[in-house]
């Protein structure tokens, strides 16, 4: 006997709402229960639409991903190379620094450590983090793939260690400030 077939509606409507409950509580309260309280379902409801714990966090993390590259992805358009690629680093920042998206960036950096700490449990999180940043980077810039790629590195480094600094002090005139010295120096190139 085989189970009901997923309602990838209904599906995308209960990842929607993990990703608010994950973003405002965290990723240490991210368990069967207390989450399918907050959506007000049970929680084999939430087994059969997202098989595991690790599954959700993995569809969570995916959608987080959707998010952050539509909200930044028309910031781009069809401008010529550096202009395109300190563009796209410049949407990044925008929205990864706006307090409003705090606490999304804070599960992300949750997130990573968990991955770092146990690489097997997250290898597709591990895998795309800094591979799907990569090649939209590297696609924006039109030069060789070797200046391209370590130009991509030193974008997702920089906006990453800014935005850990932010979080983690929460000195916005310092790290802003620092923030638009490197911008301008993409915008420079």
């Amino acid at each position: 006997m085989t189970g009901r077939p997923v309602n990838h509606q209904r599906r995308a409507e209960l990842l929607d709402a993990a990703v608010d409950y994950a973003t405002e509580h965290g990723f240490a309260d991210l368990s069967w229960r207390p989450v399918a309280r907050a959506l007000g379902v049970s929680t084999t409801t939430l087994v059969h639409h997202f098989g595991t714990k690790e599954q959700m966090l993995e569809a969570i993390l995916g959608r987080l991903r959707e998010r952050a590259f539509a909200a930044t992805s028309a910031a781009v358009g069809d401008q010529p190379d550096l202009a395109a690629l300190a563009a796209a680093a410049r949407a990044v920042w925008t929205r990864a620094s706006d307090p409003r998206q705090g606490a999304e960036f804070r599960l992300f950096f949750a997130v990573y450590g968990q991955a770092l700490q146990s690489p097997g449990q997250f290898a597709e999180f591990l895998d795309r983090v800094v591979a799907d940043w990569m090649r939209a980077l590297i696609d924006a810039q039109k030069t060789d793939r070797t200046t391209a790629t370590r130009t991509a590195t030193l974008v997702i480094a920089t906006i990453r260690g800014l935005l850990l600094d932010l979080l983690a002090t929460g000195d916005d005139d310092r790290v802003q400030d620092a923030a638009a010295a490197f911008l301008a120096t993409l915008e420079e190139r």
